[in-house]
């Protein structure tokens, strides 16, 4: 049994993104696996570095409190084997509030030097998209989207990571039907094979 922290932004409960996250949950609790998920919009997660926050990474000052919402997600963090990022692509990024959540959950001392509390068996990136991959790696969006994911927020806080994006909702809707089914299926499939 693994235990897995599922960070959620979207902020529609009617979104192809919401499907995704509950059929990999849904893939998580069929395979007996345990989680939790934070997510950001229920939530109402503050993306923004307040200054305090600010000074504290600024003069890394590992030492000092950090606020409570920050405090908590480091504990799912910290007591979970695997970690997944569920979000749409959004101009190429994630929506600003899951950007915000690294800002100020990847803390100093916790994420980052002078030590590293918490580092992850796995990191799972699943993102939702309006263009296929193959229409994103034409672009060169899939590459920079996932350069930036797995190599400058994820990094070495994860022994592995893996990127998947479940692209082509912008195709039209007689495709869309079979396409979407298909990712759902991939999204509890990649759940149940942690």
């Amino acid at each position: 049994m693994t235990q897995v922290h599922v960070v959620y932004a979207h902020p529609s409960d009617r979104s192809f993104t919401r499907e995704v996250l509950d059929a990999f949950t849904g893939g998580l609790d069929d395979a007996g696996h345990t989680r939790t998920v934070s997510d950001l919009y229920a939530m109402g997660f503050r993306s923004e570095l307040s200054v305090e926050e600010y000074e504290r990474e600024s003069g890394h000052r590992s030492g000092a409190d950090v606020p409570d919402d920050v405090a908590a997600e480091h504990a799912r963090l910290e007591a979970a084997d695997v970690w997944a990022f569920v979000y749409p692509v959004w101009w190429a990024d994630c929506p600003a509030r899951l950007k915000g959540w690294f800002d100020r959950v990847w803390t100093v001392g916790f994420a980052y030097k002078p030590v590293r509390v918490r580092v992850a068996r796995k990191a799972l990136v699943l993102c939702t998209a309006g263009y296929s991959v193959a229409e994103l790696e034409a672009s060169g969006c899939y590459q920079a989207m996932r350069t930036t994911m797995l190599t400058d927020r994820i990094g070495e806080r994860a022994r592995s990571s893996e990127f998947v994006v479940f692209g082509g909702s912008a195709g039209g809707a007689g495709q869309w039907a079979e396409i979407s089914a298909g990712h759902l299926r991939r999204a509890a499939e990649i759940a149940q094979s942690i």
